[in-house]
C-alpha cells in the first residue's frame, strides 16, 4: 500500500498534537458526556491492531515503534485462549510470545495505550476461534450459549488471564484502557436463529459478569457491525462498531444503543482483508484507506486498524471462514493482511 504510512501519519499526528496527550499524565480514562476521557480531558482513540501471538517476541518492539510513528495512540489486542491454555491443566504466559505482561509493558513503554480483547472467543481467523481444541471433549459443553461446562471453563480461564494484567489496567497505571466483552456476538445472534434471544442475552450478560468478578476494571465494549447491535448489546457496555464506512450510519446505530450519543468508535476499520487458500489475494487501495481516515478524523470519530500489523499463523494456529457457497475455506499462513506494516514488518513505499 503506497505510501499509506506517511500519509496516514502527517493526518493524525496534527490532530494528536491538538490533543496535546501524554501517557506520563494518564491515571483514569472513562466514558460519559458523549466522549472518552483521559485524565478528565476528551480524548480520541487513533489505534491499530497486532496480535502478539502472531509476531515473534524479538519485533514487538520494533512494531509498536512503528505504530507510534504512524500517529496512533493505542494498540488493540487480541488474547487467544488456546494459546495460552493449549491443553487441560497447561497454562503459558512465559515463553516466547506467550508473554503478555511483557507485550503490554512494552507497548506502555513506548507511549501506546492498549485495548484488551480476552473473547472468550475471538473469531481473528484463528484456529477454533480461539477456544481450546479439549473444550469439545468436555461432556455437556456447548459453547458460547448458557452453558454451565462452558461458562465454568470460560471462568478459569478469566482467572488465569486476570493473574497476568493485574495491575497494568490504567487506574492501576498500566496501559489498558478498555476491555472488550466477547466478540461479534451480534453475528452470531444472526445465524444461531434457534437458539432463544433471551439465552443469548443470558449468556453475553454471564460473561460481562464473569470479567466484573474476576477483576477486569472497567470500562467496557462490544463490537458489532451496523446492524447487528441489537444481537450483541449487553446491558451498561458501550457498544462499538465494526466495519462501518459511513459515518451517518455509524453514529445513528451507536446513540440507539448509547443514549442518543457517542462517543462514535469504530473497533476494527479495515486497511485490508484475510486471504482463503486458492483465492485471489485481497488488496485495498491507499487511496481508500487515506479517504476514509480523513472521513473518521474530521467527524470526530475514534477508530482501530484492523490490522494495522497481521504477522504470521505460525505452527497450526490458522483457522477457516466459509460461505453458502464454501463450507469451509482454510486461512493462509500468512496473516499480511494487505497492512500498512507488512507481515515481514516493513512498510511499502
Amino acid at each position: 500500500m503506497k505510501a499509506l504510512i506517511k500519509r496516514i501519519s502527517l493526518v493524525i499526528v496534527l490532530f494528536l498534537a491538538i490533543q496535546n496527550v501524554t501517557l506520563a499524565q494518564a491515571r483514569s480514562f472513562e466514558i460519559k458526556d458523549g466522549n472518552f476521557f483521559l485524565d478528565g480531558k476528551p480524548f480520541k482513540i487513533y489505534a491499530g491492531e497486532m496480535h502478539y501471538a502472531r509476531v515473534p517476541e524479538a519485533y514487538w518492539r520494533q512494531r509498536l515503534q512503528m505504530i507510534k510513528a504512524m500517529g496512533l495512540n493505542s494498540v488493540a489486542t487480541y488474547v487467544f485462549w488456546n494459546y495460552h491454555h493449549p491443553a487441560p491443566n497447561v497454562w503459558d504466559f512465559k515463553n516466547d510470545n506467550h508473554n503478555l505482561i511483557k507485550f503490554l509493558k512494552t507497548a506502555q513503554e513506548e507511549g501506546l495505550y492498549v485495548i484488551l480483547r480476552p473473547g472468550p472467543y475471538v473469531c481473528a481467523e484463528w484456529d477454533f476461534g480461539g477456544f481450546p481444541w479439549w473444550l469439545s471433549t468436555v461432556k455437556g459443553m456447548e459453547i458460547r450459549t448458557d452453558n454451565k461446562p462452558f461458562l465454568d471453563s470460560c471462568k478459569v480461564y478469566f482467572q488465569k488471564l486476570h493473574q497476568q494484567i493485574k495491575g497494568l489496567h490504567i487506574s492501576e497505571g498500566g496501559p489498558i484502557i478498555l476491555t472488550q466483552v466477547e466478540n461479534e456476538f451480534g453475528s452470531y445472534v444472526a445465524q444461531q436463529t434457534k437458539i432463544p434471544f433471551a439465552q443469548h442475552k443470558k449468556y453475553t450478560e454471564s460473561i460481562k459478569t464473569l470479567l466484573e468478578t474476576e477483576g477486569f476494571k472497567k470500562p467496557y465494549y462490544t463490537a458489532d457491525g451496523t446492524t447487528l447491535l441489537n444481537g450483541g448489546a449487553v446491558k451498561d457496555v458501550f457498544p462499538a462498531i465494526n466495519g462501518e464506512d459511513n459515518v451517518e450510519n455509524l453514529k445513528k446505530a451507536i446513540n440507539q444503543y448509547n443514549n442518543n450519543q457517542g462517543p462514535y468508535f469504530i473497533a476494527e476499520f479495515y486497511p485490508g482483508w484475510l486471504d482463503h487458500w486458492a483465492e485471489p489475494l485481497v488488496k485495498v487501495s491507499t487511496e481508500t484507506v487515506v479517504k476514509q481516515t480523513e472521513k473518521y478524523l474530521k467527524n470526530d470519530v475514534s477508530f482501530s486498524y484492523y490490522m494495522i500489523h497481521g504477522g504470521t499463523n505460525f505452527g497450526y494456529t490458522a483457522g477457516a471462514n466459509y460461505t453458502k457457497e464454501h463450507p469451509i475455506q482454510p486461512d493462509i499462513t500468512s496473516y499480511d493482511y494487505d497492512a500498512p506494516i507488512s507481515e515481514a514488518g516493513w512498510a511499502p513505499h
